[in-house]
């Protein structure tokens, strides 16, 4: 079973592969801040990630500077992707990533939340309730055919104190690799 909109966040406790952004685990309830939470759900190898990371990370910094908290987690079974790998998330940190990188290896968070894919976003409001669940926006492969914003739409509108036009998109990426 998956989360709803209007589902309060989920707390999970996961190891976190950037040493310069939090502890060595990282509590969801620690990083809601003042205007709510986006969890992203994502990894080392897929392409549509990697075309991404840019946009991404200027997305948590524009969350951070609106008081929201930004985790990026990696439930990707690092046997069928060695690149996933916790080794290989810490040396993916190294590079600048601005916020928590957490592995979710035992998948469960991933199950709890439904994540389908990488890149997927889930926008809580500062009552901790999910008002956005879905892709960032509809080109992460080609950030020059973006077309629409439908995330960045949706944190606006809440921190406008109202509910985003559209709630739920069908994230665009790779599957999330499920353990067998």
């Amino acid at each position: 079973m998956s989360i709803s909109i209007g589902d309060v966040v989920p707390e999970f406790n996961l190891v976190n592969a950037n040493k310069n952004l939090g502890e060595e685990y990282v509590n969801s309830n620690d990083y809601i801040g003042n205007n709510g939470l986006i969890v992203l759900f994502e990894c080392n190898h897929c392409p549509y990630v990697i075309a991404s990371i840019d946009r991404i990370n200027q997305l948590s910094k524009y969350a951070k500077s609106n008081s929201i908290g930004f985790l990026g987690i990696n439930s990707n079974d690092a046997s069928v992707y060695a690149n996933d790998s916790f080794e290989h998330m810490v040396k993916r940190a190294k590079n600048g990533m601005p916020y928590p990188y957490l592995y979710d290896e035992s998948q469960q968070v991933a199950h709890v939340y439904g994540a389908k894919r990488t890149p997927e976003f889930f926008l809580f409001n500062s009552d901790n309730t999910l008002v956005y669940r879905g892709r960032m926006d509809d080109s992460p492969r080609d950030p020059s055919q973006v077309s629409t914003s439908e995330l960045k739409d949706a944190i606006d509108a809440m921190l406008d104190g109202q509910s985003p036009d559209i709630s739920e998109t069908e994230s665009i990426g790779c599957s999330v690799k499920w353990k067998v």
